[in-house]
């Protein structure tokens, strides 16, 4: 029951600052995933044709909200370990994001990238990405207090 305490220690939070950082990820995958970005690279690492993105493309909306609620429940989960961790600085934030990054998900999405016949290159685009978003988020969940 302490632990319970000392996790819930604190328990407040900046629901708008919640809210955005689980955007961040959304507008950085718009811009890392675009044709300025790495776009067409990672379409054809995937071997993906015109025509599949454009099927792609037509589930975009629920894609985008399924994904918004689970950067939501990342959100809220990062600003818990930040605020246990007592972290308030951009620096600390990105450091935690960047160590949950490496911890899991690096590992977690190498671990499924190894049972997939996909090109490494997809692997490291994705993870990239995922390392510039738990970053970010962190950096802005710890300042934004």
């Amino acid at each position: 029951m302490d632990d319970w305490r000392i996790v819930m220690r604190g328990a407040e939070a900046n629901y708008l600052a919640v809210v955005v950082a689980a955007m961040v990820p959304i507008v950085i995958g718009a811009l890392w995933y675009s044709p300025l970005m790495f776009g067409e690279v990672w379409a054809r690492a995937h071997g993906f044709s015109e025509d599949r993105l454009l099927e792609i493309g037509r589930h975009g909306a629920r894609t985008v909200a399924v994904s918004f609620v689970c950067y939501l429940v990342m959100a809220v989960v990062l600003s818990r370990l930040i605020s246990t961790l007592g972290l308030s600085s951009a620096s600390g934030g990105a450091l935690l994001g960047l160590l949950l990054w490496l911890g899991f998900l690096a590992t977690m999405g190498l671990t499924a990238f190894l049972f997939s016949d996909k090109p490494i290159l997809t692997y490291l685009l994705d993870a990239a990405y995922q390392l510039m978003y738990a970053a970010a988020m962190g950096a802005l969940l710890a300042s934004w207090r």
